[in-house]
């Protein structure tokens, strides 16, 4: 795409990022995004550091294309995790889920692209006082990384693009080029995909947790425990218990407790359907294919220029 500030910061081909995503964002995926054209993202959020170091080593292996990292700062190993980043020379870092003052400086001064993800105009102004390179805006349709605020990619994109000049990412919600050509009307630059890469040949996560993904319909997931983290769930026997928590008025850290520690990694890498955390958009209602990620990268392509031309054949509204 010419002229794309997003494909020129990244050195990529198209303006299509695969999101990080705890469990599902592996090595495998990245590696297949990135020798797509796009680009492939390492989830560090579910991994240790030495973890993280096999993964950008085996997908350096396999690929001389760039890639990038997502990094939740909240995280409770973040200084080992940086010293990962640094010493494997990683290009590109999203960092999420935490204030980005803290490692932005540090990480461009070792030259590293720093992108941060936001959930609301206000969060958007203050990573870029921090010196940020882009933002991604992201909508409550996500599956994690949701705003308080609730609100749609729909509403956030344009808000966003009105108070900043920096390159603008759209996520939350996208799964189509259909939906990657309206992101751009409303002023993005490039798309980050989160879930419809999740039902990925590729993807980390188990195999009964994509299925339930390609299974799951309108009204199958719901926007909870936003006093912890807010994230999105498809509705199983551990949702359940969430929701007759909150009619019972729990508070903040019996919902904690609840939630414990590996409830994702119970549902979406090890496949507990009932007692897991299951982590996804709400778009996943129009996802019902298991592909490559290769394949997902076309298909999303294509449906962008079928769409876009076939809005240019419509034409504009006589005044």
């Amino acid at each position: 795409m010419r002229n794309n500030r997003i494909c020129q910061l990244f050195g990529i081909q198209y303006p299509l990022i695969q999101a990080g995503m705890v469990w599902a964002s592996g090595w495998r995926l990245a590696a297949a995004v990135s020798e797509a054209g796009g680009l492939g993202i390492l989830g560090a959020g579910s991994m240790h550091p030495e973890t993280l170091e096999n993964h950008i080593q085996k997908l350096k292996a396999v690929t001389n294309k760039p890639f990038g990292v997502n990094l939740p700062l909240l995280y409770p190993e973040m200084e080992l995790l940086i010293d990962v980043l640094i010493r494997e020379q990683v290009p590109i870092v999203f960092t999420s889920a935490g204030n980005p003052r803290l490692w932005t400086s540090f990480l461009k001064d070792r030259g590293c692209t720093v992108i941060h993800v936001v959930s609301s105009v206000s969060f958007a102004l203050k990573a870029i006082e921090a010196g940020v390179d882009g933002v991604v805006a992201e909508g409550f349709e996500a599956g994690g990384h949701n705003g308080r605020e609730e609100t749609t990619t729909m509403t956030l994109l344009p808000l966003v693009r009105k108070s900043i000049s920096a390159p603008l990412i759209a996520a939350g919600g996208i799964a189509t080029g259909e939906a990657m050509l309206a992101a751009f009307a409303l002023g993005a630059e490039a798309v980050q995909v989160g879930s419809r890469f999740v039902a990925s040949l590729e993807a980390s996560c188990h195999e009964a947790f994509k299925k339930k993904v390609i299974d799951s319909g309108e009204g199958s997931t719901e926007l909870t425990l936003k006093e912890l983290t807010p994230v999105r769930l498809l509705k199983n026997s551990f949702y359940e218990q969430v929701k007759r928590h909150y009619a019972e008025g729990a508070k903040p850290e019996i919902l904690a407790q609840l939630l414990g520690k590996g409830r994702a990694k119970k549902g979406m890498f090890e496949g507990d359907l009932e007692e897991g955390e299951l982590e996804i958009g709400q778009v996943a209602a129009l996802i019902d294919t298991i592909i490559p990620a290769s394949a997902i990268v076309e298909e999303m392509l294509s449906a962008y220029n079928t769409t876009l031309a076939r809005l240019q054949q419509i034409g504009p509204i006589d005044l």
